[in-house]
């Protein structure tokens, strides 16, 4: 696998428009914006990526709802299975894959069977799903055919170019495969033609290829793939732009959607996009709740939440806990006076670029410090196997007030992870956080118990 050099010569500042990690957001107290939102969703999706070193053991079961419910459900075992061309899977082993993830048993008979198959696919980061794609693109592509046969789109400059390290690592070993990123920055001369097999970019600079620029014969395109499509829509302009690339494409093009979660706009989107689909979902994770102990503690003020909070942690080993407040404000504050009671502590915030975030969180990880204090930037998909506490010193609420079950799950599941036992203590200082915490209670129909921090007895009776 190579690329081009004019490929990666990127203008720094036009390729800035187009980043997630460039962007510094300065409001403190966190009311975001749907511009925000939606950058934190494409940050948080690169910064995933940025922090896997392994696969995640994921305990979620997985559902597929076949487009022929007739035709036999196939999943493998071992690559070998799957009769790759041999360079490819001296790729595939020389990334550290020895055998198939539970996505990738799945998703890859149906992406690399004959006739070729549209996939609608839900996974979260780490769990292999990008190798999966990547192997049925590099499958599918005839080398002597030096024109674009497949396309993948990303919903920002730095996921394109994280999926492309992936291309690469796994094309090593097919020198005749090239690749090209069709990125804000990357000019050709109008009129060329793109030689390379496998292109991949962002929405707007790709639809700008096909049809403005010409760059790309959509016609030829035999692997149409849509990476992270829940924070594609969430994007001004790349929904629009996305479905009028498909619509250019030929009716017999392979089309593969993947997204982490399938709220009801990403099914509309996804069934506009791949017609015929067979479709892989993951069941919820809400059975992870079983494994983690609820707590709640009734305090009158921050104040008082801090000492609850100190009490709990003087009385209970911790290996690693995160703790969840609402505004950058509050997590800063408890950050230091954790710290000035002799805690090694890290924070993380949103105005943190994603590369710091990730080095926060890689620390975190190698247990230098023992406690990450953090906003909901850090509630989704971040898997630290030690982390035996989660606190919410501030409940998670919707813009409007409402408690947000989703970020709660979200919040606890970082804890009980990979089958452990986990602990979750949520702060309640008023009627009105008390009245969110019963409403969650409602939703997961699961009680919280209150625990009294003053009664080490107690305290102590939890942690065993």
């Amino acid at each position: 696998m190579a690329t081009d050099s004019w490929a990666l010569a990127v203008d720094e500042q036009e390729a800035a428009a187009e980043s997630v990690s460039a962007i510094v957001k300065t409001n403190a107290n966190e009311e975001k914006t749907d511009e925000e939102e939606k950058e934190d969703r494409a940050a948080q999706s690169l910064l995933n990526k940025l922090i896997r070193s392994n696969l995640v053991d994921n305990t979620n079961q997985v559902e597929v709802l076949q487009r022929d419910p007739s035709s036999p459900l196939y999943s493998v075992k071992s690559f070998e299975e799957l009769r790759l061309k041999p360079q490819l899977l001296q790729g595939v082993y020389a990334m550290g894959f020895n055998r198939p993830s539970k996505i990738q048993e799945n998703a890859l008979p149906l992406m690399l069977a004959e006739p070729s198959q549209n996939l609608i696919a839900q996974s979260q980061s780490g769990t292999g799903k990008t190798a999966a794609f990547v192997l049925a693109m590099l499958s599918q592509v005839e080398p002597a055919n030096r024109f674009p046969q497949c396309l993948c789109l990303s919903p920002t400059y730095e996921l394109a170019l994280q999926t492309g390290k992936v291309i690469e690592q796994m094309g090593k070993f097919y020198p005749e495969l090239k690749l090209a990123y069709a990125v804000r920055g990357n000019k050709l001369e109008r009129g060329q033609k793109i030689s390379e097999q496998i292109v991949i970019g962002t929405p707007g600079t790709v639809l700008d290829w096909c049809s403005k620029l010409k760059f790309i014969d959509p016609k030829k395109i035999k692997v149409f793939v849509l990476d992270e499509a829940d924070v594609m829509i969430a994007t001004q302009g790349h929904q629009d732009q996305s479905i009028r690339i498909q619509r250019m494409l030929p009716r017999n093009c392979q089309m593969l959607l993947f997204s982490a979660t399938f709220e009801d706009s990403v099914w509309k989107f996804a069934q506009k996009v791949v017609p015929d689909p067979n479709i892989i979902k993951l069941k919820r994770e809400e059975e992870t709740l079983d494994t983690i102990k609820q707590y709640y503690v009734l305090c009158n003020n921050r104040d008082e939440k801090f000492q609850a909070l100190c009490n709990l942690y003087g009385a209970i080993t911790i290996a690693q806990a995160m703790i969840f407040c609402h505004t950058r404000k509050t997590a800063s504050w408890l950050a230091a006076e954790l710290s000035k009671e002799g805690h090694q502590v890290a924070l993380l915030s949103g105005e943190m670029m994603v590369e710091q975030r990730a080095a926060v969180i890689e620390r975190f990880r190698e247990g230098k410090e023992k406690v990450l204090v953090t906003t909901n930037v850090c509630a989704r998909g971040i898997d630290v196997e030690q982390v035996s506490v989660v606190i919410n010193f501030d409940l998670p609420v919707d813009k409007d007030g409402n408690p947000d079950n989703e970020t709660y799950l979200h919040r606890i599941g970082r804890t009980g992870r990979f089958g452990k036992r986990g602990l979750a203590v949520n702060m309640v200082d008023s009627k009105h956080s008390m009245s969110i915490l019963n409403r969650i209670q409602e939703h997961f129909n699961k009680k919280i118990e209150r625990l009294d921090t003053d009664d080490l007895d107690e305290i102590e009776k939890i942690a065993n």
